[in-house]
């Protein structure tokens, strides 16, 4: 028998959302990557298990980087066959050919490449400029596409850049329109060091749907560095965008973004979402005891400001 449903947040639904979002989980990857000691690829397989327990349906789970890029993915030839039996899509990160064959022939049906926005971010991030980058990538994308897998289209830096400031709005859409030109089949936004606001969230939504990207094809993936990721999913979701990257606990931040900190926690999405009347298919109460879980693997509270109201009651 099902758990009946808690009685808070009271469900006030609001005009102009959509009915169901998709959760794009990002805290198996996105999340570890960025912790200074590496966790051990059973607690990793574990937690994606766990997660996929929820309700999640779309858990990224790790990335076939060079070892010495991110030495704490560096197990996903480990890693990936320990929950590729999961009832779950498990899209994982390819920066270029290697990457991609490695992910395939673990059976990978989901993958991702990762641009910037700026040219700052793609000398720090890949040792390339923007447009070498996507030049890199057109060739993975071309041969998975070939193979009738799935790509997703990463964007770093796509409301702020701590080396350049602002990043104007057309520069934004020139490389969206690359990305999807060659064959990605969605592409994440995202808020890498965490300084876009609502009104910024919509003027680019506006301007990419204006140059002919279809809202369908975009996910948000927002860095709560301001208090701001809650708000401007908010916005992104008025615009009409139904995938959300978030990430278990709040874990996260980027590497090569040091003023970035930690992800939408997806608890902290799902209590807004269950609050508008927006289907997500999770279950609030496993997240959250995942999420503690996590938290205690790793010897710190979780950020994730409804995993520690959740977990004080129930303590």
């Amino acid at each position: 028998m099902n758990a009946p449903e808690p009685a808070l947040p009271m469900v006030v639904p609001a005009e102009g959302l959509p009915a169901r979002v998709r959760i794009h989980e990002v805290g198996a990857r996105d999340g570890l990557q960025n912790e200074k000691a590496t966790v051990p690829t059973a607690v990793k397989a574990e937690f994606v298990r766990r997660l996929a327990g929820t309700g999640l349906t779309t858990i990224e789970a790790t990335s076939f980087v060079h070892p010495e890029w991110v030495p704490q993915l560096a197990d996903a030839e480990e890693l990936y066959p320990a929950v590729s039996d999961l009832p779950v899509s498990l899209p994982v990160l390819v920066p270029n050919e290697r990457g991609l064959a490695r992910a395939l022939a673990l059976g990978a049906r989901r993958v991702a490449v990762f641009a910037s926005a700026t040219e700052s971010f793609a000398r720090a991030n890949l040792n390339r400029t923007v447009d070498e980058a996507l030049a890199m990538f057109e060739p993975v994308v071309r041969r998975a596409k070939a193979q009738d897998v799935h790509v997703r289209g990463y964007l770093s830096m796509c409301f702020g850049d701590p080396w350049e400031g602002a990043v104007p709005l057309p520069q934004v859409v020139r490389v969206c329109r690359a990305l999807l030109d060659m064959g990605c089949d969605e592409l994440s936004l995202g808020d890498t060091v965490g300084v876009a606001t609502p009104g910024h969230v919509t003027s680019l939504l506006t301007a990419l749907t204006g140059a002919g990207v279809p809202v369908s094809a975009l996910g948000v993936h927002f860095h709560d560095t301001y208090g701001q990721a809650l708000s401007n999913t908010l916005a992104a979701l008025q615009q009409g965008v139904s995938t959300v990257d978030a990430s278990a606990g709040g874990l996260g931040g980027c590497p090569y973004a040091k003023s970035a900190t930690g992800n939408l926690a997806t608890e902290d999405l799902v209590w807004m979402l269950r609050g508008l009347g927006i289907d997500t298919g999770v279950d609030l109460g496993r997240l959250v005891a995942t999420s503690v879980w996590m938290a205690a693997h790793l010897g710190r509270p979780s950020p994730s400001r409804t995993v520690r109201a959740l977990s004080h009651q129930e303590q």
